[in-house]
């Protein structure tokens, strides 16, 4: 290894070697210089964070961030040459979206860890009711991304009846997948795939013993088609079957 002493010794001689051969990695240093002077242009940002959150074609680009065709198709250039962004073609119409790379998905978390940082007020505790999340990991999260998390439960729950995907649900409540499941296990304590489940679950053994309904129309209003799959996932939860624990339950 070679020896690189400092002019002003502050530290050890070894980690001013590492620390100097990373330095040394120019290239590297210049590959990211480049995607931040990429991404110095605001209406770029606003374009890239868009497309973290849904897949649409220039002219919806252009009417959601009210800038012309000529001017995003522009934009959607650059982010794409860069492989922040990624496209398909249906028939006449292409459609953007973001990159599932590693770089796309950090870029996306710094946009929006440095946009909590800059406003304030979705950090306030008197305006939001944030308080009550002090002490658990969902401090780590504006009110605006729990708040979120809260509607994603409460559309899933009031709706146990459809199988939505992490995809759809990330479109509809404009939030990066990755960072809605990361965020709804830190405000529920499991994952989302988890919590709902156990709710399908608690909502077809009160059907079970409320109601005379099948157990194949029970299993479809918690949002199984398959009734055998239904009764292994019942089983697993309960230590019984569907039709037993209805027995037991009404005698």
């Amino acid at each position: 290894m070679e020896s690189h002493v400092l002019p002003h010794r502050h530290s050890s001689e070894s980690r001013a070697i590492l620390l100097k051969e990373q330095l040394d990695k120019q290239a590297d240093f210049q590959v990211l210089a480049d995607v931040f002077k990429m991404l110095a242009d605001s209406s770029r940002v606003r374009i890239f964070w868009l497309l973290c959150h849904c897949e649409e074609c220039v002219a919806d680009i252009s009417a959601l961030v009210s800038m012309s065709s000529p001017a995003v198709s522009h934009h959607l250039r650059q982010l794409k040459d860069s492989g922040l962004i990624v496209s398909r073609r249906v028939g006449k119409e292409v459609y953007y979206r973001a990159a599932q790379n590693e770089l796309s998905e950090l870029l996306h978390i710094m946009i929006e860890k440095t946009m909590e940082v800059s406003c304030p007020e979705d950090n306030d505790a008197a305006v939001t009711g944030i308080d009550s999340y002090q002490g658990n990991e969902a401090d780590r999260y504006s009110a605006f991304q729990i708040e979120t998390a809260h509607r994603v439960h409460e559309f899933l729950t009031q709706n146990l009846d459809r199988r939505c995907t992490i995809e759809e649900l990330s479109k509809a409540f404009l939030m990066n997948p990755s960072t809605l499941k990361e965020i709804f296990k830190a405000v529920y304590g499991d994952s989302l795939a988890a919590h709902i489940k156990n709710h399908r679950m608690e909502r077809a053994a009160a059907r079970l013993l409320e109601s005379d309904d099948s157990i194949s129309e029970i299993a479809k209003s918690v949002g199984y088609e398959s009734h055998s799959k239904f009764s292994a996932e019942f089983r697993k939860m309960y230590d019984v079957s569907p039709a037993a624990y209805r027995k037991a339950g009404k005698h």
